[in-house]
């Protein structure tokens, strides 16, 4: 009896996605070549029974629910986009609509793709206007910031289970060492067209975890952190989100990335032994960083957490900026009103230390309100590690309260500020009202613009009193 087969190539590569490897990783364990696959996943090969079987037994899946009809779930998935009224005035007959998502699978996943998130922006979009709070309502990003801000970044029960497993690492030589005791998975530094993309993949067919080589030391540290935060405190981050209520599953998946990283960085940077050398070092991040051996921006990010009841430390705020301002992360434990919408203030001295790489640069603000802070900024760089790799540059704050500020090494020898050694910087401008501000990009809200016919001022704009 001839063998039965059947084409599937989208249905083999997501797979292979899911399981992170490369075609030559999948070649690898399925004893065949990498053209070979690669004609699998192009629909050029028919995936036979036996390969199917093959399948099955090396990554340990259902074949029944792998296999099925892979084609034509494949052509009715594109008959199905191909219905929305957006294309009502196209007419692909069923027949050449099967011919496309068979014969060219990447062309029809590539459109399914963008049809898919045309939908969901769609959705998106529709629900925040439906909801009370405008487009914030359904932001992941901002529910998340809300949960963590609502929390003050701080997690006590993650800081003691973070702290039991560094005290269990400390009893082996390193991290490395401990995974590979406890989980029987060995670290291997890999170069980066090996990784495809990732900077870690855990493997556990091969019982690897697999680390771009590229990386810095402390993040090859954070990055094994992070993977033995979802291996062995997996059921302690669901925990702190069970009751968080988040409206989407975008916004629980970023919250649960969120607080992994958070518990890796406890792992790292123990509560207890963290929080007294931060006392003794008068919080000098450089000095934290080369004793932990973590970088600039973890210990930054770790000193935003130290709130744990009843040993409470200097409390500060966080943000990361890109040249262009994007804010891609921000935390607050110290009560800094960061703005929910727009750029925050070019005054600010984190919106340009660009122009110093590598300097601590330290500066007083005062906000409209008479709030005032102590701020220190300096520049980071992500990626790298090899010639021509892509590299980032952001910048990041970290700050308190000015009436903390005397316990920090960057204020020793500083005489108490006056007033107007302060900086002063609003919250963002259509939220500031300081009139005679020259960097000024926008109006505030609710003030009455003064025509310029007869003087101009140097601020951008004029304002009526009323």
């Amino acid at each position: 009896m001839a063998e039965r087969a059947t084409y599937m190539g989208p249905r083999l590569r997501r797979l292979r996605r899911d399981l992170g490897l490369t075609q030559q990783g999948m070649a690898d364990d399925l004893e065949v070549s990498v053209s070979y696959v690669s004609l699998l996943e192009s629909n050029q090969r028919p995936l036979t029974a036996d390969m199917l079987l093959r399948l099955a037994r090396t990554y340990k899946i259902d074949m029944s629910d792998f296999a099925g009809d892979g084609g034509a779930e494949f052509t009715a998935r594109l008959q199905a986009a191909l219905r929305d009224p957006l294309f009502a005035d196209i007419d692909m007959p069923p027949l050449q609509a099967a011919d496309v998502a068979t014969n060219y699978p990447a062309l029809t996943e590539a459109f399914l793709r963008l049809h898919a998130a045309h939908g969901e922006e769609q959705r998106a979009l529709a629900d925040r206007r439906a909801q009370p709070g405008g487009d914030d309502a359904a932001d992941p990003i901002t529910e998340v910031r809300r949960f963590l801000a609502g929390r003050r970044n701080s997690f006590p029960a993650l800081d003691d289970a973070a702290e039991a497993l560094a005290q269990a690492i400390a009893g082996h030589a390193g991290i490395g060492a401990y995974i590979a005791g406890r989980h029987r998975l060995r670290v291997r530094r890999m170069p980066a067209d090996f990784m495809a993309g990732m900077v870690r993949r855990h493997d556990p067919h091969h019982g690897t975890i697999f680390l771009d080589e590229t990386l810095d030391r402390s993040s090859q540290r954070f990055q094994l952190a992070l993977q033995l935060t979802y291996l062995e405190l997996g059921p302690r981050l669901d925990a702190e989100l069970a009751d968080a209520g988040f409206a989407s599953d975008n916004a629980r998946r970023l919250a649960r990335r969120a607080i992994a990283s958070y518990a890796a960085a406890a792992t790292l940077m123990p509560y207890t032994g963290f929080a007294r050398a931060a006392e003794e070092k008068a919080y000098d991040v450089e000095a934290l960083g080369r004793q932990f051996g973590a970088s600039f921006e973890q210990v930054a990010h770790r000193l935003t957490t130290l709130q744990k009841p009843g040993e409470e430390r200097v409390p500060f705020f966080f943000i990361r900026v890109d040249p262009a301002g994007n804010v891609s992360k921000r935390l607050d434990g110290a009560g800094f009103p960061f703005a929910a919408h727009g750029g925050g203030c070019p005054l600010w001295s984190v919106h340009h230390v660009f122009r110093a790489p590598g300097e601590v640069v330290t500066q007083w603000l005062e906000l409209p309100d008479g709030q005032r802070f102590f701020s220190i900024a300096r520049t980071v760089t992500a990626g790298g590690g090899s010639y021509g790799a892509p590299r980032i540059e952001r910048a990041v704050a970290l700050g308190c309260a000015a009436e903390h500020a005397g316990r920090l090494v960057y204020t020793r020898g500083l005489a108490a500020p006056q007033a107007q050694e302060m900086t002063p910087i609003g919250i963002a401008c259509a939220l500031c009202q300081r009139d005679r501000c020259p960097a000024r990009a926008v109006p505030p809200i609710g003030r009455q613009i003064l025509a310029d016919d007869y003087h101009r001022r140097t601020a951008p704009f004029g304002f009526a009193d009323g």
